[in-house]
């Protein structure tokens, strides 16, 4: 069975993540950086010259290739991944996934964002940490509904890396 996170950008997917499957010695997906891998092209440059509608599209594709490919490994997806199309509906198969939502304050959310905003594609152009917690609210009343129908969710706003891990774990091993 796949692990699959999901939540907010800059929740720490990736980094809890990969170490999740380090952990259970599994195989660590990162769904940006396979789209990138497969679209040959950074995230950023594919929203710019390809568009957002586009950019969807194919990540829809290429997670569904990567959910009926794999079993027993660690998958991060993007922030917006379980919003797009039928997406949510894939990810929380009960067969193949058990689904964890990353729960993250707006508040470590922006200080996060704020230091790595240039790499992000929906975010690089926003000018202030005010405009950044606007924005960073918005999206959360927005996707918050989709991110709690996870199979499970963990707090990680106050954990290290470490014990996000675990915690991830023990949900896991609980299901």
């Amino acid at each position: 069975m796949n692990i699959v996170l999901l939540g907010y950008m800059g929740s720490g997917k990736s980094s809890i993540g990969s170490c999740v499957a380090d952990l259970l010695n599994r195989e660590f997906i990162d769904l940006d950086v396979r789209i990138e891998q497969h679209l040959g092209m950074p995230i950023s440059e594919i929203f710019n010259h390809k568009g957002a509608v586009y950019f969807r599209k194919q990540e829809s594709k290429i997670l569904e290739e990567v959910l009926n490919a794999k079993n027993s490994c660690v998958i991060a997806l993007g922030g917006g991944t379980p919003i797009y199309g039928s997406n949510l509906k894939s990810i929380n198969n009960p067969e193949k996934n058990f689904s964890i939502y990353l729960k993250m304050g707006v508040e470590p959310l922006v200080r996060r964002l704020w230091l790595a905003r240039e790499q992000r594609p929906l975010i690089a152009e926003i000018k202030t940490p005010d405009l950044l917690e606007e924005f960073v609210r918005k999206h959360l009343f927005e996707r918050t509904h989709v991110y709690q129908q996870a199979h499970g969710q963990i707090e990680v706003s106050n954990l290290d890396l470490h014990s996000a891990a675990q915690g991830v774990i023990e949900l896991f091993k609980a299901r």
